[in-house]
């Protein structure tokens, strides 16, 4: 009994029955305006649902006439503040009509809600009218449903029935325009598309921003810990003093990043490649290396300056990826690092000699996941494992 007596406590019932009367209020101006020479109950119907319906044509043709009813709907056939549960997600797209299908979607939603608005219309006159003549007799009206013409005081006791005739038609009428809303108010197929691969950049760019958080901020850590490790054990001030800048230099720069990624993911800054570091700044990252003790011999061949901007940011991660792996998990051992720009590929190489007893296999963490992703990102390929005691970063990165 609740379930059932559940929807007239609902807002959104009533919502929706003043949103399909104001889908009939068109044909009833119309009505009232131009008149009807037939008295007839079906000429009084007909006549101004034809009179509409050219201008409900005229008005779907213009593409903003598809967010005014968009908002409408939305606002009066769904459950949202103005209801007593938690709103739902309607699915009507908030766009104006791009194409000739919205269109005609448009022209077959603004017919039924005016031939639905004008049989509820009729249907809540009516039977309004029946629960008075039933209650009040010849005083509250003529009344047709029991006996023509004939009012006994026993009616009163059916005075309830046409009210709760018109409430549960409304209740289904109203869950039916809603269903027809979605349907016909809903996004297009290119829509959906559109919306699908917006969320799959946004997607792909929240991860690569995860990466870049992972990179550079990793980097710091660790130069940081190796840095401390160091200067604690040689014991030097010289040397402390040269680990503390280099602390702070890292840091500095780790801030930089943090704040970088953190103004595009605010969107208070427009979203500019340019801005993320590439193999021009691969002297400051081996100099980092450097101070935190490791041996780095870096040889590069060919014009970096020349190597595309993608290409090139990727690369600057993926180094830096790979020295820090090495500080992390191999200390302070010597590294080689090798750039070789040539005119149709950028080779990276980085090897440094495993630690006694440490297993020569490839590893599975996130870090190298992510150099390996973002090789094949480029249409590159990437290779991270042992090789003859040395553990080797190998990538290659197409330039054409």
């Amino acid at each position: 009994m609740i379930t059932l007596l559940r929807p007239l406590t609902r807002a959104v019932t009533y919502t929706r029955w003043l949103h399909m009367l104001l889908g009939g209020l068109p044909s009833l101006v119309a009505m009232m305006v131009i008149g009807s020479p037939d008295p007839e109950p079906a000429s009084w119907v007909l006549m101004p649902v034809v009179v509409v319906l050219p201008l409900m044509a005229v008005a779907a043709l213009v593409p903003q006439t598809r967010v005014l009813e968009a908002a409408q709907a939305r606002g009066l056939l769904f459950p949202g503040p103005h209801a007593r549960e938690r709103g739902e997600d309607p699915g009507i797209s908030a766009g104006p009509s791009a194409s000739w299908g919205d269109r005609g979607r448009v022209l077959c939603w603004l017919v039924l809600r005016v031939v639905s608005g004008v049989a509820v219309g009729i249907a809540t006159f009516w039977l309004t009218g029946q629960s008075m003549g039933l209650a009040f007799g010849p005083a509250g009206g003529a009344t047709d449903l029991v006996w023509p013409g004939v009012w006994l005081s026993w009616y009163a006791l059916l005075a309830p029935v046409p009210s709760v005739l018109l409430l549960l038609l409304v209740i289904l009428a109203g869950r039916l325009e809603a269903a027809a809303a979605r349907r016909l108010l809903g996004p297009s197929a290119a829509e959906r598309m559109a919306a699908l691969e917006e969320r799959t950049e946004r997607l792909l760019e929240h991860n690569r921003l995860a990466r870049e958080l992972h990179d550079s901020i990793g980097h710091a850590l660790t130069v940081a810990v190796v840095q401390a490790g160091a200067a604690r054990a040689a014991g030097k001030p010289e040397f402390t003093e040269r680990a503390l800048t280099a602390i702070e230099d890292t840091g500095r720069q780790a801030l930089e990043e943090l704040d970088r990624v953190l103004r595009v993911l605010r969107e208070d800054a427009g979203r500019d490649p340019a801005s993320r570091p590439g193999l021009t700044r691969l002297t400051g990252l081996v100099e980092a290396a450097r101070a935190s003790g490791a041996e780095v011999s870096c040889t590069v061949t060919g014009e970096l300056a020349g190597v595309p901007g993608p290409v090139s940011r990727e690369a600057y991660r993926i180094v830096q990826e790979a020295l820090t792996n090495v500080l992390r998990h191999a200390g302070t051992v010597p590294v080689r690092l090798r750039v070789d720009a040539a005119a149709d590929a950028l080779e990276l190489d980085v090897a440094n000699p495993l630690p006694d007893g440490a297993p020569a296999l490839p590893g599975g963490g996130s870090g190298l996941r992510g150099i390996r992703e973002r090789a094949a990102l480029l249409g590159g390929r990437a290779h991270t494992g042992g090789e003859d005691g040395a553990w080797r970063v190998r990538v290659r990165l197409p330039l054409v």
